[in-house]
């Protein structure tokens, strides 16, 4: 277990009149020249660029035209949201950074939160909408208040959800401090419980979430992990993790992915390394880049060694993967909350060994980011050499990812082999890790022989609408990159 031993310092950059931003030690900086830095820096890693017009080389051959397109953003995000392709269609993924050291740390779970995760469900006809709760983090505000899975929650703020208003209602997820009233069910009747206050706090979330053997399924052993992000700062404790089912000779591999979102490209690696058995030094993904970064191209093949980070990214050691050599197939949860670096675990040992989908269709996330720092003498990769005027950045698309036999299709997403929608049970939201729990259920039964017809486990009511609750997602919760020490 790692422990957050420092405050972040949280740096306000205002923006003057003077189309200026300024820094804590008076640094001056020109909104130009920060437009300047988002052109070049999109102009030469962007995954699109040559299908950008504003970001074509020419643009900044005459330097008066180039100052006059520059000027005529007086927000440099504004400017960088004006060169992403076909946004919201094809580019629905790189986002701007205000403030790169808060970023990094959000990168390594560190981040102010409530520390749950709902599910939001019209229960009937009527318009009645409850949010069920997927997940509470360990040491959190909602832990703290013994706000658990499955605990149903059909007011916020004092206002009870219902079609009419959940839009303009549930965005008050997003504020500080938040009242949430809790109810129970009988027979499609909610009766209220008791209202609970939760303010959010800085919360160091261990994706390594929970491990547990089943001894018997069928005669099988099965290993069976919680995994929710892929933060570098913890391959140790998931190889500490594999280290486990390997002692204890497990047959059968249930990952659950169900509210991992991705993360770091060479954990993905890890964790694929960690599960075949005969990985060796096989090709897991291929990565391409844009053509004015062919070097970059290149395999990411599975390894017997990983790298361990501090919670800021500093290298500070390795240690020999933890292979498992025993397993005959490998299950994985999903929901769409599963996206890029889960994804691309899924799609990268697909060529390897058998691996059954089980839930719901994953978000279909099938490229990846880097993180752009002014600092044009390192081509905007070195944050060490950054402009020190200013904590902005970016976080661009700039690389496609194939697995070994040069698949990539899967912007819809993998869809289940078999489909399990845990919302239709809102009312029987057991533990994770339960047996009985509706989608590893599904898993179980099936290592047993046993198809989804024999799922035992009554719906809650023939009318359950799922509704979205994207709005409260961070930009960084569905993110796959590459980061400096991976270069």
């Amino acid at each position: 277990m790692k422990y957050f031993k420092a405050l972040i310092l949280l740096l306000t950059l205002s923006f003057l009149t003077t189309s200026c931003f300024e820094d804590g030690d008076d640094i001056a900086i020109s909104t130009n020249d920060i437009n300047d830095f988002v052109w070049k820096g999109m102009n030469s890693w962007y995954n699109w660029q040559s299908q950008v017009s504003d970001l074509a080389d020419s643009k900044d051959d005459n330097s008066s035209e180039y100052s006059a397109f520059l000027n005529q953003f007086t927000n440099p995000e504004d400017l960088f949201n004006s060169l992403k392709y076909e946004t919201g269609s094809v580019d629905r993924f790189s986002w701007y950074i205000e403030d790169y050291i808060v970023q990094l740390q959000q990168f390594q779970g560190i981040s102010k939160s409530h520390g749950i995760r709902f599910q939001s469900v019209q229960i009937n006809n009527n318009g009645d909408i409850i949010l069920y709760v997927r997940y509470v983090a360990d040491n959190s505000p909602a832990s703290n208040a013994n706000i658990k899975r499955g605990d149903i929650i059909n007011a916020i703020n004092g206002t009870i959800l219902n079609s009419s208003n959940f839009n303009n209602i549930v965005s008050e997820l997003s504020n500080e401090t938040i009242t949430l009233s809790f109810v129970s069910e009988s027979g499609g009747v909610l009766m209220p419980i008791e209202d609970k206050i939760i303010t959010a706090s800085l919360l160091s979330e261990n994706p390594v979430y929970l491990m547990k053997i089943f001894d018997d399924v069928d005669g099988k052993k099965v290993g069976y992990l919680v995994y929710n992000a892929f933060r570098s700062s913890y391959n140790d404790e998931l190889n500490a993790v594999f280290s486990f089912f390997k002692s204890e000779n497990i047959n059968e591999l249930i990952l659950d992915l169900r509210i991992n979102g991705g993360g770091s490209v060479a954990t993905s690696s890890y964790l694929a390394s960690m599960i075949y058995a005969n990985a060796g030094l096989d090709k897991f993904a291929d990565l391409k880049f844009n053509s004015k970064h062919n070097d970059e191209n290149g395999f990411y093949n599975f390894g017997n060694t990983l790298n361990v980070f501090d919670t800021n990214d500093i290298k500070v050691g390795e240690e020999t993967i933890n292979r498992l050599n025993t397993i005959n197939n490998l299950y994985v949860l999903t929901s769409n909350s599963t996206a890029s670096a889960s994804e691309m675990v899924i799609n990268g040992l697909k060529p390897f060994i058998p691996v059954k989908v089980i839930g719901t269709t994953t978000f279909g996330k099938n490229v990846g980011s880097v993180m752009l720092f002014d600092s044009p003498a390192s081509d905007f990769r070195d944050r060490t050499s950054a402009n020190s005027g200013h904590l902005n950045a970016m976080q661009p698309i700039a690389f496609q990812i194939f697995n070994k036999n040069g698949e990539s299709d899967y912007t819809q997403g993998f869809a289940p082999d078999i489909e399990v929608k845990e919302y239709e049970f809102w009312n029987n939201i057991l533990p994770l890790g339960h047996e009985d729990e509706v989608v590893l259920k599904a898993a179980l039964d099936d290592i047993r022989g046993l198809t989804t017809k024999n799922i035992s486990i009554k719906k809650a009511s023939p009318f359950v609408k799922k509704l979205d609750l994207s709005i409260l997602d961070n930009k960084f919760e569905k993110e796959m990159y590459i980061g400096n020490h991976e270069k």
